[in-house]
């Protein structure tokens, strides 16, 4: 009896997931616990393994989109008989190899890279990415050492080195580069490309080259000053704009659209939140807690909640929600995306235990390791660009939230004591707010209480 390969549940709040891609070929061999295709989810990307041995049987094509708990494919014993036409799905998944009834011990034969068709995504580490970006090598001409046919950074400096090696011509057969108008004047001519020399960038073959093959003469040399570009350097790169990413494009428009936002700034001042934090450091030293300056704001932003509830809802349209619990979430930037884990409960929990429970969804976020459930019921977001030097932005609502606080960066600031000036530190803090939710005075009155908090902090341990 063959196994069913399941579309896993990950959270309650989930409603569909996507094969965003199969790491064993359809009728490739799997092993028990090996990773069979990655799934996508919103903003929740994780690996689902194989839990039976066998050949694998696609039921549903890369980037298919199904209902949690569906069958997205089967894998059969080396010792089933493989149907021609796959139970539940009717004929095979559109990418499917006629390699499929081929015995295992073939399919064990064949090279650990898995087959790709044109155009299909090269498996590579993000790592790999930018680097092959920035050497201009193609993905798809590298060999593949990591696991799973999975591209590396060592395999994309290999291939940069081979290629900077390699003589300068192109191999046996394949077409010369020339632009678009010396092709159609070498068409005209009846000239053969591959026997004209290129005096364009990169060895390029210009009409003027074309013109002169045809003439009889030598094309002109080009001025030695000029460097050879490889023309991959320039070339333009296409990105499908899919799970995550695609996730989230949805979801900003979709805010920005349906709510009415609105942000203004406020400046605080942050001397003595400087000389508490420190001092928090060196006290959990032996803990290894080191508590944040978003720590700190979301301590700060749950107490102001309380004094605001209007600013804790939900705005439901017809209704509004306020909510009688205080979540938070708190941004996480991925190389992906965006991911907003949920800190529940900040208006009970001390600074100590914010900063233990943000510091674990910051690693399982950049583990990739984050369920649904850690990113829903938030009542209110926290977003912070101050480690990138920001002074201010627009921080965008997370609906049906109704607000949202962007934290920016500890900045060297002077305040005025007379006519002396004095030296301080300060941060602005951004809110985001939706005007149908609350007016602009209400929404200041709640900044205005988080810089409260913020500047005497010790209302902050109690």
């Amino acid at each position: 009896m063959p196994t069913e390969i399941y579309m896993m549940k990950l959270g309650m709040t989930m409603t569909e997931g996507t094969v965003a891609e199969w790491h064993i070929p359809d009728g490739g061999e799997v092993k028990l616990g090996e990773d069979l295709y990655r799934l996508e989810t919103e903003k929740v990307e994780m690996e689902v393994e194989a839990e039976a041995a066998g050949i694998v049987r696609h039921l549903v094509p890369a980037e298919a989109t199904v209902d949690p708990g569906a069958v997205v494919g089967w894998i059969y014993a080396a010792d089933e008989e493989i149907p021609d036409v796959l139970p539940g799905g009717g004929a095979p998944a559109a990418d499917a190899a006629p390699a499929a009834a081929e015995p295992a011990a073939a399919t064990a034969a064949a090279p650990a890279a898995p087959a790709r068709a044109e155009g299909e995504r090269v498996p590579a580490s993000p790592a790999a990415r930018r680097l092959a970006k920035e050497l201009g090598v193609d993905l798809a001409t590298v060999t593949a050492t990591g696991p799973r046919g999975r591209v590396t950074e060592d395999d994309v400096r290999t291939a940069h080195e081979a290629a900077a090696a390699a003589p300068a011509a192109a191999p046996a057969g394949a077409p010369a580069p020339a632009s678009p108008l010396a092709r159609k004047r070498a068409e005209a001519l009846g000239i053969d490309l591959s026997t004209v020399a290129g005096t364009g960038p990169g060895g390029r073959i210009t009409r003027e080259d074309v013109e002169a093959a045809a003439a009889g003469g030598a094309p002109a040399a080009a001025p030695a000053a000029a460097p050879a570009v490889p023309a991959a350097a320039h070339e333009d790169e296409v990105m499908a704009v899919r799970g995550m990413r695609k996730v989230i494009a949805e979801r900003m428009y979709a805010s920005l659209q349906e709510t009415a936002q609105l942000t203004m700034d406020m400046d605080v001042a942050m001397d003595d939140c400087v000389k508490l934090r420190s001092q928090l450091i060196e006290e959990w030293a032996g803990d290894s807690v080191r508590p944040s300056y978003t720590d700190i704001v979301m301590k700060a932003a749950a107490k102001a909640l309380l004094d605001h509830p209007r600013m804790n809802a939900q705005f439901l349209g017809t209704e509004m929600n306020l909510r009688g619990e205080v979540h938070v979430g708190m941004a996480v930037a991925l190389d992906e995306g965006l991911v907003v884990p949920v800190v529940r409960h900040v208006d009970q929990l001390g600074l100590k235990e914010i900063a233990l429970e943000s510091s674990r969804l910051a690693g399982l976020a950049r583990e990739g390791k984050l369920g649904l459930d850690d990113m829903a019921g938030g009542t209110f977001t926290v977003s912070t660009l101050g480690m990138f030097g920001v002074d201010s932005f627009t921080p965008i609502l997370n609906p049906p939230e109704v607000g949202i606080l962007g934290v920016n960066r500890l900045r060297d600031d002077v305040r005025w004591e007379g006519e002396r000036p004095v030296r301080q530190k300060a941060m602005t803090l951004s809110l985001t707010w939706d005007h149908r939710a609350l007016d602009g005075a209400p929404a200041a009155q709640f900044l205005a209480s988080v810089r409260d908090y913020l500047e005497a902090p010790f209302r902050l341990l109690v």
